[in-house]
């Protein structure tokens, strides 16, 4: 599923190259070429327990693209008036979250892991933790 959230704050997915040889898959990633902004931080998510919850928060700044290298999960994204869900099982696939959308992952399948590319290093001021100060946040951004 590829949605468009509104012209200022979305989400979509973004397909990634493949290349295919008996020996096996490769999929490779560019900054800025494959992905709309240059890649300032790796991280992944594994040994995530089936029922826990990730995520549940937004950033002010902060770029990320969202793959499941193996395994599955679910991503629920919001930008305080629409919201949308989508599976992530494809690691050729990933999903672009731009900045001051609501992201909450769920779901994983034993054995998943979660990569993220970030557009920023950690920084723990551009989160948005309560759903409240979000909606206020992306309500100014709306006005704007």
């Amino acid at each position: 599923m590829t949605e468009s959230i509104n012209s200022k704050n979305f989400v979509r997915l973004i397909d990634l190259p493949v290349v295919t040889d008996p020996r096996g898959d490769l999929t490779f990633i560019e900054g800025e070429r494959h992905v709309p902004f240059p890649i300032r931080r790796v991280y992944y998510l594994y040994n995530v327990p089936v029922d826990a919850e990730r995520g549940g928060h937004a950033h002010h700044g902060l770029e990320q693209i969202v793959f499941a290298l193996s395994g599955s999960f679910r991503i629920k994204v919001d930008n305080g008036t629409t919201k949308s869900e989508y599976w992530l099982s494809d690691p050729r696939k990933g999903l672009y979250i731009n900045r001051l959308i609501w992201r909450e992952m769920d779901s994983f399948s034993q054995g998943a892991v979660c990569m993220v590319l970030a557009s920023q290093p950690y920084d723990e001021a551009d989160y948005l933790r309560e759903y409240d100060n979000f909606i206020e946040a992306a309500n100014k951004e709306t006005k704007n």
